[in-house]
């Protein structure tokens, strides 16, 4: 036989494979200049896609989306008043419906301080359309089945839905309040507080 091929011992009933020396000593070689690497690449990987939320003083973003009444929003065009922008996950679930009920109640009070709000989720305009229809919302709810507006806020997705995390700019456009991991029931009397005090 060859230096570098195996050995087969018959034993018993059964066989036992034997590596040479050689075949060994190139196996634990191959081991050690692959395993750091690949475990470089697998921590590299997970490293770009790590999402990080605008932080407070970070600019509004500039996109645009369209609404359950198929209305075009461009977010830029409501500067000059406090503007509110919350994502939630996924239409008429409950902590999602709990959560735009409590907006939807104090509604009056939002328009009164001149303040603009926007709901914003991965579900498209009929599920939205649904979703307002059946709740009686009557603020926007923006379609953002490409993820583009999630991308611009830094906001996480999980499996394909957004986490609940809410914003609130200043009329000049700027991050003054960052919400994550909001409570539903309590968050829309609490961010039409913080917007009160920011809308000179």
């Amino acid at each position: 036989m060859g230096a570098h091929a195996c050995l087969v011992i018959a034993a018993s009933d059964h066989q036992v494979l034997r590596m040479t020396r050689t075949t060994t000593m190139a196996f634990w070689s191959f081991l050690l200049l692959t395993l750091p690497f690949g475990c470089h690449r697998s921590a590299e990987a997970k490293a770009n896609h790590a999402t990080t939320l605008l932080v407070v003083g970070s600019q509004l973003p500039d996109v645009e989306g369209v609404d359950q009444n198929g209305k075009s929003h461009h977010l830029s065009e409501s500067k000059g008043r406090p503007i509110v922008v919350y994502f939630y996950p996924k239409d008429g679930t409950p902590g999602c419906t709990k959560e735009a009920c409590a907006f939807r109640d104090v509604w009056q009070r939002f328009e009164q301080a001149g303040v603009a709000l926007y709901g914003v989720s991965r579900d498209d305009r009929a599920s939205h359309a649904q979703f307002a229809q059946t709740q009686h919302l009557p603020f926007p709810l923006i379609a953002d089945t490409d993820g583009h507006w999630e991308a611009a806020f830094g906001v996480p997705d999980h499996a394909g839905m957004s986490a609940r995390v809410s914003f609130l700019f200043d009329a000049q456009g700027k991050l003054t309040r960052v919400y994550p991991n909001v409570d539903p029931g309590v968050h829309a009397t609490q961010v039409l507080g913080d917007a009160q005090g920011v809308k000179g």
